[in-house]
């Protein structure tokens, strides 16, 4: 093949090429599916640990790998795959990650002792890893009307909400059905139909053929690495040899990432994104509001567990206002963001995300879900306008050769806020549960309401149960109110930074600079958790 064909078919793939209305939206049932692997997996874990625990016999250190090993390879690894999607195709990198995600979730059913099921887990990985910028990448490549973009969009971010709740939901059931392993069992058949549809029904896409940068991918790895693994510590302190010095690493890794590639001519990132004031004032914003929302699920899980009482069925199922307000204002949000552009709707949405956060701040031991269920309901609407157009607004920067590499960026700057938001808000509340608790209670159940709450069945002490809510709720208090801070700061980034442009209408003289940074590719993440996924 000459290097003039090669070049046009990778233009075309990075344009995405005339696909068939219809084709497009199966192609995003293929992509929701690929992502909704992902986050059912994250979730179920969290369901399925007290049962592992007994099963494997596994420590509490064993636990803490069997869940850290895989976000520390997901995130070391995101920039390095959505490269590599770029370059070698974005549905055959899809694939590969689905086929590593699927064996390795089979190998995690069998494992036997917990050594097998942290390999597994970081195997999983590998293949999350893969997955997530391809699948995001096929989107903006696959969906090139502007509306269209937003309703996909829509569409994939509810389906990262429903696997958000669903997953704990039907983790329990298979819990209570069957034994631990059954959890991984659900990610098997998902991928194995992402991969017959992706064969079938999707287009390969890349961008131009650019030379490899092995020493970039190398200091990214390690510093990715080096660095979630500190914010995994940082609740311990740098007292802790161990996180120092991944500290050291990490910064020096991650300093030395940003000179070489400013330096080399074809870099691995394009660093000069952030020149762009949507794409910078974006990620900034977003950083904000996963570092808020990061530890939402892991207070709340508690306070609906151990203060009031709830089975974790049931306190997963409360959830569910927050996974129907996602799905409405979401759908909205994509009509609404045609008409008055990005940042109108992230400022609002971040704003009643703050109201949310206030109300839930308010939550008292002896209060009903009323008060519960609004709160959750307005944390969703405001994420359902904010989330999807702050991305928005962040891949309309992004030029289309580099949307794997660009929606790892992406990927790579949530799941790092959300990380950071995980380890401060679990230390903000640890610190106030123990300042909370009466002097006369010394011991884990001081510093920890689930050994206060084990204790306290153990040996009927009502009082330090009773103590333990109070403390535990007043803690969970000041983390929203925390939470809230980081979600206005995030409005006020977005105000200030982000450029008011509409999308483009018929005015041909507008049309330039409504392409280039109001409109274009929507790229978005899971977690995320975003809206999503870290909420």
């Amino acid at each position: 093949m000459s290097e003039v064909t090669e070049s046009k078919q990778a233009e075309a793939g990075a344009e995405g090429g005339p696909v068939g209305g219809r084709r497009r939206w199966l192609i995003l049932i293929v992509l929701c599916l690929a992502t909704l692997v992902l986050v059912v997996d994250n979730m179920v874990l969290t369901v399925a640990v007290p049962a592992l625990t007994e099963s494997l016999h596994a420590s509490a250190q064993n636990i803490q790998w069997v869940l850290d090993s895989y976000i520390l390879v997901f995130a070391g690894l995101l920039l390095t795959t959505g490269s590599l999607s770029d370059r070698f195709g974005r549905r055959r990198v899809l694939i590969i990650g689905l086929a590593v995600f699927g064996i390795a979730s089979a190998v995690a059913t069998l494992a036997n002792n917990p050594g097998e099921l942290i390999a597994a887990r970081v195997a999983m990985g590998v293949g999350g890893a893969l997955l997530m910028p391809s699948t995001l990448s096929i989107l903006i490549t696959v969906f090139t009307d502007e509306a269209e973009r937003r309703k996909a969009m829509a569409a994939w971010t509810v389906v990262a909400m429903v696997g958000l709740v669903g997953g704990p939901v039907l983790g329990g059931v298979m819990i209570s059905h069957f034994w631990w392993g059954s959890v991984f069992l659900l990610n098997i058949p998902i991928a194995a139909l992402a991969i017959i549809s992706a064969v079938v029904l999707m287009p390969e896409s890349k961008g131009p053929w650019r030379k490899p940068d092995p020493l970039g991918t190398v200091l990214s790895i390690i510093g990715l690495t080096s660095a979630v693994w500190v914010i995994i510590e940082f609740p311990k302190g740098f007292t802790v040899p161990s996180t120092l010095i991944a500290l050291v690493i990490a910064v020096a890794a991650l300093v030395s990432f940003g000179i070489w590639e400013t330096r080399i001519a074809e870099p691995m990132v394009p660093l000069q994104l952030f020149k762009q004031r949507n794409f910078s004032g974006g990620s900034f914003s977003l950083t904000l509001v996963q570092i808020g929302n990061g530890g939402l699920l892991l207070v709340m899980t508690q306070y609906l567990q151990f203060v009031l009482g709830f089975s974790a069925l049931k306190a997963s199922l409360c959830f569910i206002p927050l996974a129907v307000a996602a799905l409405i204002f979401n759908t909205l949000g994509a009509g609404l963001g045609m008409k008055f552009g990005n940042r109108p709707l992230m400022v609002v949405g971040l704003l009643i995300c703050a109201v949310a956060f206030g109300i839930l701040a308010d939550l008292g031991v002896d209060d009903g879900l009323t008060k519960l269920f609004v709160g959750l309901f307005l944390l969703g609407a405001g994420s359902g306008l904010a989330m999807p157009a702050a991305i928005t607004a962040i891949m309309g920067a992004v030029p289309p050769e580099h949307a794997g590499v660009s929606s790892a960026l992406n990927d790579t700057v949530q799941q790092t806020g959300a990380a950071l938001g995980v380890a401060i808000m679990g230390t903000v509340v640890a610190s106030r549960f123990t300042a909370g608790m009466p002097a006369k209670y010394v011991g884990t159940a001081r510093h920890s309401l689930g050994e206060a709450y084990g204790i306290a069945k153990t040996t009927g002490d009502s009082a330090l149960l009773d103590s333990a809510r109070h403390a535990f709720t007043h803690a969970a208090s000041v983390a929203y109110i925390a939470g809230a801070v980081g979600v206005v700061a995030a409005a006020i980034v977005s105000f200030v930074v982000l450029r008011d442009v509409k999308p483009p209408t018929a005015p041909a003289d507008g049309a330039d600079e409504g392409a280039g940074e109001g409109a274009g590719p929507v790229v978005g993440d899971d977690i995320a958790t975003g809206a999503t996924v870290a909420l």
